[in-house]
């Protein structure tokens, strides 16, 4: 790692942090160290980058705002690769272009506050611009594929390539980016509604409301677990398989809301990945229906 980091420091490749403790990048606040995390410039340094770690066969993860992803207890011996500068935002009229990077709930405020419509959903949406394509987030009936017109991303074989709407396959918290996660979103162009600021404030903090009441928030946690099954929501099957308040080490199934684990007490990475599993054993015991997890499990053996 040593020589990755001279190369780091004579390319002018970007910032970067040793040893750094994942439970401080995570939303659920549990993971080991990471060996290193780099925060390239721009496209071009990124691109160098990958190449060196290819090259020295060092594995690596692009981290958000790690609003789903859990990493073991055990440290990452690899590089953690943050888009933190790829933070641009370009508005258009109802048009924005916006860098991968950018805080999703920042923009969902930004835009709303000038009555532009369409990004109500996310304002409680943890997570960059970038990952809540790649998983496509959304709530309230609403998600990223109704909103993104084109997507810049970086290929596996490290060219710049502009995908559209229909090439992204949208669907219910998946995507084509999730599907192939060696390409990298560098940059959404978004199509927003002219709207009316008042009504979108309204409704925005008529659900946030909400959220306080029905959900979990005092508790870090990564928001739902398991998608919802056709005509079905996971929390109610796990309430009705009786899982509300099943407690593994400080790891707990939310008596709030049963499709939240929570990180209760000092839960270890490895308490929150053995009540999901447990979690989706029982809810297929009870009702022959496999959930499927939103989150994904980095770095476990």
């Amino acid at each position: 790692m040593e020589f990755i980091i001279k190369e780091i420091r004579k390319q002018k490749i970007g910032k970067y942090i040793e040893n750094v403790l994942l439970s401080k990048n995570t939303t659920y606040q549990v993971g080991g160290k990471a060996r290193l995390f780099v925060y390239p410039e721009n496209v071009l340094k990124l691109i160098i980058l990958i190449k060196l770690l290819k090259e020295n066969k060092i594995k690596y993860k692009v981290l958000g705002k790690g609003s789903n992803l859990i990493f073991s207890d055990q440290d990452y011996e690899g590089v953690i690769i943050k888009l933190d500068k790829f933070d641009h935002l370009i508005r258009k009229g109802t048009v924005i272009k916006v860098g991968s990077g950018y805080s999703l709930i920042k923009l969902a405020y930004e835009m709303s506050r000038k009555g532009l419509s369409g990004l109500e959903f996310a304002t409680g949406i943890p997570g960059t611009v970038g990952g809540a394509i790649f998983m496509n987030a959304g709530a309230y009936k609403s998600d990223m594929g109704y909103i993104v017109s084109s997507v810049k991303v970086l290929t596996p074989d490290l060219k710049i390539k502009k995908l559209y709407n229909r090439e992204l396959d949208f669907h219910y918290r998946t995507s084509f980016l999730l599907k192939n996660p060696d390409y990298i979103c560098l940059e959404a162009t978004l199509v927003l509604k002219q709207g009316y600021k008042r009504e979108i404030m309204d409704l925005i903090e008529t659900r946030k409301q909400k959220r306080l009441l029905s959900q979990p928030l005092e508790y870090p946690s990564a928001g739902s677990v398991f998608r919802n099954p056709n005509d079905d929501y996971a929390g109610r099957l796990i309430e009705v398989s009786g899982l509300k308040g099943l407690q593994i080490g400080g790891a707990l199934v939310s008596p709030k809301h049963a499709n939240f684990i929570v990180n209760y007490h000092h839960a270890t990475a490895k308490d929150i990945r053995d009540l999901i599993l447990k979690v989706k054993e029982k809810v297929k015991e009870d009702h022959q229906i496999d959930l499927i997890i939103e989150q994904e499990f980095v770095n476990f053996d």
